[in-house]
C-alpha cells in the first residue's frame, strides 16, 4: 500500500515543490527538442536548398538531384525506429535522463559534421555517402530524444494537467522549425548567393555542438523522473527475470496492437508537418515549381509556424478536460479539410496567401500534436515506457515523414497539378482517425490506476 500511495503521489505531483520540478522538467524537454528539431530541420531545409548543387553530380537534372537529396532526407527517418530502440532500452533501463543526454551528444557531434562535409566537386562519390551516414546519425539521435523530452514533462506532470504539460516539450518542434528557417533567413540575407552556397550554409551546422553542453547540463544537474525513481525504488536489485533485461521485448510482447494502432494514429499528422515545412518550401523555390524566391518561403514557414504555436498548448490543454482521443481526431478532420485549401493558396504566389496556409495548416497540425505525448505515455507502463512510445512515435515517421516529400515531388512529377497531394493528404488522414479510434481513451484517473499497477507488478 505504501509503494502505491508513493507512485500516486509521484503520478499526480500535487505538492508546490513537486510542481515545481514537474515544470522544470518540462522545460528541460522542451529545450533539449528545440535545439535537436533544430539539428534535424538544419538538414531538413538544406535538403530543399543547398544538398542538391553542392553534395550531387552537377551532371544531374536539377528534379533528379532534388530527388537524391530528398532520398538522404529520408535516411533519418529510416534511423529513427533503430534510435527508439537504442536510445528506449537505455532510456527504460538506465533513466530517461542518460538516454536523452545520449541521444543530444549523439545529434551534436553529427550535425556538427555534416557542416565539415567536402563537396561533390571536392571528393566526389564520397560527399553524397557522408551526407547519407551522418543523416543516419541524427536519424538515430532524435528516436531517441522525443521519447526522452515528453517522458521529462508527463512522468512528473500533476495529473490532471499531463496534456499541457506533455505539449511543452512538443513546442520544440515549432521553436526549432522556426529556429531553423531563421538562421537560413538570416544567413541567407548577409550573405551573397555565391558565399552562401559555398559556406554560409555551413556556419550553421558547426554550432550544433552547443547540444553536447546541454547533455551535460543535464546529466549532472537534473534528477530524473518521479515515475522511473519510484519505479527503480521498487524494484529489488539482482530480482529480474530473463523476460525484463529487454524492455523493447518486453514493449512488444505485451502491447503489439498498441504500439501499431498508435503508429497509425500518428501518420498523418506527421506527413502533413513535413509537406508544410519541407515540400513547401522545394515546390515553392523550384523552377518546376513557383520558382518564388528562397526568402519568401522561409519567411512564410517561419511566421506559420510561429503564429501556429499556441494551439499546441491548447490541443494539450483542452484534452485534459474533454479527453485526448476527441481533441486528436478532431485535429485530424481539421487537416484533412485543410488539405484542399492549402495548395491552391500557395499557387497564388501571394506571400500573404502563403503564409496563411501554412500558418493554418500548422496550426490543425497543432491541434493534434499538442496531446500527443500525454497520449503515447498513457497507454505503456512505465518499465517499457520509453521504448514503447519511441517506436510507436518513429515507426510512423518513416512513412509519414521521411516518404512524405518523396511522395508528394512524384505525385507532381506525374500529375503536374496538386490536387493529388490533397488528395494523399485526406487519404492519410482517414487511416490516422481509425487507428485513434481503435486506441483506448487514456485520460486520469485510468492513468493513476496503470501506474500503480506498473509499480506493483515489478515487484
Amino acid at each position: 500500500m505504501a509503494s502505491e500511495e508513493s507512485g500516486t503521489a509521484a503520478a499526480g505531483a500535487h505538492t508546490p515543490q513537486q510542481k515545481r520540478a514537474a515544470l522544470r522538467l518540462a522545460l528541460t524537454g522542451l529545450t533539449a527538442a528545440s535545439i535537436e528539431w533544430f539539428d534535424f530541420f538544419l538538414y531538413a531545409t538544406a535538403a530543399a536548398l543547398v544538398f542538391p548543387s553542392v553534395f550531387f553530380s552537377a551532371s544531374l537534372p536539377p528534379f533528379v538531384a532534388l530527388l537524391a537529396s530528398f532520398s538522404s532526407f529520408a535516411v533519418g527517418f529510416v534511423a529513427r525506429p533503430i534510435g527508439g530502440m537504442l536510445f528506449g532500452h537505455i532510456g527504460d533501463r538506465k533513466g530517461r535522463k542518460v538516454a536523452l543526454g545520449s541521444a543530444l551528444v549523439t545529434m551534436g557531434v553529427g550535425t556538427m559534421l555534416i557542416g565539415c562535409l567536402p563537396s561533390y566537386r571536392s571528393a566526389g562519390v564520397l560527399a553524397p555517402l557522408g551526407l547519407v551516414a551522418l543523416r543516419f546519425a541524427q536519424g538515430l539521435a532524435v528516436g531517441g530524444q522525443w521519447g526522452g523530452a515528453i517522458l521529462l514533462a508527463t512522468e512528473s506532470a500533476p495529473a490532471a494537467r499531463r496534456g499541457l504539460y506533455g505539449s511543452i516539450p512538443q513546442a520544440g518542434v515549432a521553436v526549432g522549425v522556426v529556429l531553423s528557417n531563421l538562421a537560413f533567413f538570416v544567413v541567407n540575407g548577409l550573405t551573397s548567393p555565391e558565399a552562401f552556397m559555398a559556406y554560409g550554409w555551413r556556419i550553421l551546422f558547426l554550432c550544433s555542438i552547443a547540444l553536447v553542453a546541454l547533455a551535460a547540463f543535464i546529466h549532472f544537474r537534473i534528477e530524473d523522473t518521479a515515475a522511473f525513481r519510484q519505479l527503480q525504488q521498487a524494484q529489488p536489485s539482482g530480482t529480474r527475470a530473463p523476460a525484463e533485461r529487454s524492455p523493447l521485448l518486453q514493449a512488444l510482447r505485451r502491447y503489439p496492437r498498441t504500439i501499431l494502432l498508435a503508429a497509425g494514429a500518428y501518420i498523418s499528422t506527421n506527413l502533413t508537418f513535413y509537406l508544410l515545412i519541407t515540400y513547401s518550401v522545394a515546390y515553392g523555390t523550384s523552377a518546376a515549381g513557383l520558382h518564388l524566391p528562397r526568402a519568401t518561403m522561409l519567411a512564410a514557414v517561419l511566421i506559420g509556424t510561429l503564429l501556429a504555436t499556441p494551439a499546441l498548448f491548447i490541443g494539450g490543454s483542452v484534452s485534459d478536460r474533454l479527453g485526448r482521443r476527441r481533441i486528436y481526431m478532431l485535429g485530424l478532420c481539421m487537416q484533412s479539410v485543410w488539405a484542399f485549401a492549402l495548395f491552391p493558396l500557395i499557387d497564388t504566389r501571394s506571400f500573404i496567401a502563403i503564409t496563411v496556409a501554412i500558418c493554418v495548416g500548422q496550426a490543425c497540425n497543432s491541434v493534434t500534436y499538442g496531446p500527443l505525448a500525454a497520449l503515447f505515455a498513457e497507454l505503456f507502463e512505465t518499465r517499457v515506457r520509453y521504448c514503447a512510445v519511441s517506436l510507436a512515435y518513429q515507426l510512423s515517421s518513416i512513412i509519414g515523414g521521411g516518404l512524405a516529400p518523396l511522395i508528394a515531388t512524384a505525385l507532381y512529377a506525374r500529375y503536374h497539378q496538386n490536387m493529388a497531394l490533397s488528395i494523399y493528404i485526406g487519404l492519410a488522414c482517414a487511416v490516422s482517425l481509425l487507428c485513434t479510434w481503435a486506441l483506448k481513451e487514456t485520460r486520469a484517473p485510468h492513468r493513476d490506476e496503470l501506474a500503480r499497477a506498473s509499480v506493483v507488478t515489478v515487484r
